[in-house]
């Protein structure tokens, strides 16, 4: 047990935690040819294996459009595509249809072997009820379709026996017609229609960040952001604004990017969340333990200076915790020293986070807290985070600037900077 780090032993309190809060919920993955392609693909399904072992109702949407063009021009047929609202479609005919249906099983029979390989049932079935597109103008679409309905109670019942259903691109009319339905829609219209808590979107691409989006700064990313994701983050927030509370974009390729990104507040992908995932409140006693155990790194380093469970407990009121899916991640206080002024003081976060931004979002907190409290002015005193304080619009000013309480208990030997904000 020695051996064990702190951060490992956090790890493991983080995957019971998302165990017990996640287990039996339903969680649809939709993968991208690619990634199915990729030397990593059996680990990556002997992850999706344990899961289902253990207690999450797993749903497999393989995607199979670069395995379809492969077919098409192996056979010498050509592949043509049409605009719609939704984006460019295969047009799909009577002659190519039968090999649309043998490239796209042919991907989710690859789940299949892998998923025995791992001891876990498996079963591709017809859960998707299509109608065609039709004409889209002028142009024939043929055996192209769109979702009419997911069977729910066919997929809740092959769930409930534990085995892994596997939705392939092609849906059926009810007189048994094949239609072409792109594997997105089928993701999308499966997660809402069994109500996932989850919708994974699994693609081959290194270019994805560990962010946590709201649907809002999502719409923003889509319209300002570069064209490369913009197919994942537009299903992504179809998705989040259709009610499933969490969808990730991750890539299949990294070892074991599902698990991490699952087990842990941090994650390796981007997350598009509808439900509470980070919030601050105010401490509590209980929260003692890990408020020292953000700060000690930083009062060790003389960053912060030493405060005991005491000198926090007393000032109790003063501080506010983050929290990140129930595990506290960044924290820091305000103190009131008359004169309407107040000290933004005791600002740590886990050194892992930082690229979530918690630090401001805890000194932005503490401000509006400053505002509602009418003070008219807060300080910082700090001696090697300045530039990072002057980036949130602090100024520097003068210790005789500071309120009259503060200037006597001033530490003349730690020479600390002042920085100001007027409010």
């Amino acid at each position: 047990m020695d051996n064990i780090s702190w951060s490992q032993v956090d790890l493991i309190r983080e995957v019971f935690h998302y165990q017990n809060r996640f287990e039996g919920s339903t969680m649809v993955f939709k993968i991208d040819y690619p990634v199915t392609e990729d030397s990593g693909f059996p680990r990556l399904v002997k992850d999706l294996a344990l899961l289902a072992k253990s207690g999450f109702k797993v749903i497999i949407v393989p995607g199979a459009k670069e395995n379809i063009d492969a077919v098409l021009k192996q056979h010498d047929i050509d592949s043509s595509y049409t605009p719609t609202q939704d984006g460019p479609v295969r047009v799909t005919s009577s002659q190519n249809i039968s090999y649309v249906e043998m490239a796209a099983f042919h991907v989710a029979s690859r789940f299949m072997t892998f998923f025995s390989g791992s001891r876990v049932d498996a079963l591709i079935g017809n859960f998707v009820r299509a109608r065609g597109l039709g004409v889209i103008d002028g142009i024939d679409t043929g055996h192209t379709g769109t979702v009419d309905k997911i069977y729910i109670d066919s997929l809740t019942r092959v769930l409930n026996l534990g085995m892994v259903p596997i939705l392939p691109c092609i849906g059926w009319s009810p007189s048994g017609k094949p239609y072409n339905v792109p594997s997105d829609e089928i993701a999308l219209a499966v997660s809402k229609a069994l109500g996932a808590i989850k919708l994974f979107i699994v693609t081959a691409s290194d270019g994805l960040k560990t962010t946590r989006l709201t649907p809002k700064e999502t719409e923003e990313m889509i319209k300002t952001g570069s064209p490369q994701f913009m197919r994942e983050l537009k299903l992504a927030l179809k998705a989040s604004q259709s009610g499933i509370h969490r969808v990730h974009i991750i890539d299949g390729r990294k070892e074991g990017a599902v698990l991490k990104e699952i087990y842990s507040n941090l994650g390796v992908g981007t997350m598009i969340y509808t439900d509470e995932y980070d919030s601050i409140r105010p401490l509590h006693s209980r929260d003692l333990p890990d408020i020292l155990r953000l700060m000690e790194p930083l009062m060790q380093k003389g960053i912060l200076v030493r405060r005991n469970p005491e000198q926090i407990q007393e000032k109790r009121d003063d501080y506010s915790v983050l929290e990140i899916d129930g595990s506290i991640r960044a924290c820091g206080a305000l103190h009131d020293w008359g004169e309407f002024q107040g000290e933004i003081a005791a600002v740590a976060t886990e050194p892992n986070y930082t690229d979530l931004g918690l630090g401001r979002k805890i000194v932005g907190f503490l401000i509006e807290k400053a505002k509602k409290n009418n003070f008219r002015r807060v300080f910082v005193l700090t001696t090697q985070s300045q530039d990072w304080f002057e980036s949130l619009g602090f100024k520097e000013a003068s210790v005789d600037s500071l309120p009259e309480k503060k200037r006597k208990v001033y530490d003349q030997a730690r020479k600390s900077k002042v920085f100001a904000l007027d409010l």
